[in-house]
């Protein structure tokens, strides 16, 4: 009996020091991303010397080049490009869109989304069929939307307190309102920005064309926008809707994914990934998204070094290309995983904005989730309490295909979709102290699946 007391005692005691051990170190990497953090400084150059970063642009190539030399300043072990080939879609000259009632014309803001094909050169002019709906849309049928504009004007939930609920129940119409008003022959799709505030910022994003379906000219207008629209047609149910877009898709270009690491020193072979992606929308500064993902995952390893953090497995930043309109990136890097037999035991992804850390959703078994939930006690007084299932991440989703554990870093969304692809999306909207507390929430997972695994 005195036996298996002291063997209970001793397991106690060395279950406390471990959990003592994992303290000191969180509260070590939390110190040094407060007080020496760089992740602020290095997206003030990301957003303002650099700017906007789209698919196959110059801006896109800068930040490759820029990123890669970062990394390689900080020491890290290896820093090496991925190449991948992207879309290359240009917005063309500014949009101009206006409501027209008999004589009176009204301007209202509107951008093009990414994909779509130009207006004619005079642009297009029609009358305008308002609906909420793919179904509402198809009961009219071709009879009553053939030669007109489609008018998609169904507002995110404002009822949902996660606010990716409320972008996921009204996105589809972004995606392939275009394609639903070809087939019933409409000449144009107008969209409602996805957005909660009320507001003349129009929010791009990427919109997909069916097979065989006629290409036509779809934009977003701003939730200010649409809500005139609305109204207008309410009270004028003939009025007429003018806009012109001068975008383009040339050939696919050749970039890059931008990956730095430090070797582990007892398993290298296996390896954990944080990562952000580098493309952004051409409208503002990519700054929430995703400038705030990129250069956290580089903070994650710059803290580690800095602390003299020598992490048993491969810790690598990945800085993905061509998240925003064809996810080419994830799939390249998850292919070259694949091909070249990496174990990837883990993958961070922050993709939801710079702002106060809620947590980490997870994509896994449940035995693997039960043991990430074991270290809430470790997380919690960083305010880290929102721990359990929910997305990884578009990049790093392919991982799933090879066995890898997926982690979305999870910070308070309820701004995020003010700035969501827009002209706002700048590096003034970003608070420094949120920013590195981000960057030291997801050095404080990766030190931990490091030393433990999953």
């Amino acid at each position: 009996m005195r036996k298996v007391t002291t063997l209970f005692l001793l397991c106690l005691s060395l279950c406390s020091y471990g959990q003592n051990a994992d303290s000191v170190a969180i509260r070590r990497i939390y110190n040094e991303a407060l007080s020496n953090g760089k992740s602020h400084e290095w997206l003030r150059y990301l957003t303002q010397q650099i700017g906007p970063r789209l698919s196959g642009s110059a801006g896109a190539q800068k930040a490759v080049d820029w990123t890669k030399q970062l990394m390689e300043q900080q020491g890290f072990d290896r820093v090496f490009l991925q190449e991948v080939m992207v879309p290359h879609w240009v917005r063309g000259a500014k949009e101009v869109a206006y409501i027209q009632i008999g004589k009176q014309k009204t301007n209202v803001p509107i951008a093009a989304l990414g994909g779509s094909v130009a207006t004619p050169a005079k642009g297009v002019e029609a009358q305008v069929i308002e609906v909420k709906s793919f179904p509402e849309l198809r009961a009219l049928g071709a009879e009553k939307v053939k030669g007109k504009i489609v008018f998609f004007n169904r507002p995110m939930d404002p009822t949902k307190t996660i606010t990716f609920d409320a972008y996921g129940g009204a996105v589809d119409q972004r995606a392939g309102g275009a394609t639903e008003a070809a087939k019933l022959g409409a000449v144009g799709a107008i969209i409602r920005s996805m957005g909660l505030a009320q507001d003349d910022y129009p929010h791009t994003g990427g919109t997909r064309y069916g097979t065989g379906v006629p290409l036509i000219p779809t934009a977003a207008i701003s939730t200010n926008g649409a809500n005139l629209l609305s109204k207008s047609l309410a009270e004028n149910p003939t009025l007429t809707f003018y806009f012109k877009q001068n975008c383009e898709s040339l050939p696919d270009a050749k970039s890059y994914n931008v990956v730095g690491e430090i070797k582990g020193s007892e398993k290298p072979d296996e390896i954990i990934v944080v990562g952000g992606h580098l493309d952004s929308w051409d409208l503002g500064q990519g700054a929430h998204d995703d400038g705030t993902g990129c250069m956290q995952s580089i903070e994650v390893l710059r803290i580690m070094k800095t602390l003299g953090i020598k992490p048993k497995r491969t810790i690598r930043a990945v800085m993905f290309m061509n998240e925003e309109n064809g996810l080419r990136g994830g799939v390249k890097y998850a292919d070259l995983a694949k091909q070249n037999n990496e174990k990837h035991i883990a993958a961070i992804e922050s993709d939801e904005g710079g702002f106060t850390p809620r947590g980490f959703g997870i994509v896994g078994t449940p035995q693997q989730k039960e043991k990430v939930l074991q270290w809430k006690p470790l997380l919690a007084p960083y305010g880290l309490h929102d721990i359990g299932p929910g997305g990884g991440g578009a990049d790093i989703g392919p991982l799933v295909n090879i066995g890898t554990v997926l982690f979305g870093f999870k910070p308070d969304s309820q701004r995020y979709f003010d700035f969501h692809h827009t002209a706002a999306d700048r590096f003034e909207m970003v608070n420094k102290r949120e920013l590195e507390l981000g960057g030291a929430s997801m050095a404080a997972l990766v030190y931990l699946l490091d030393t433990y695994g999953l």
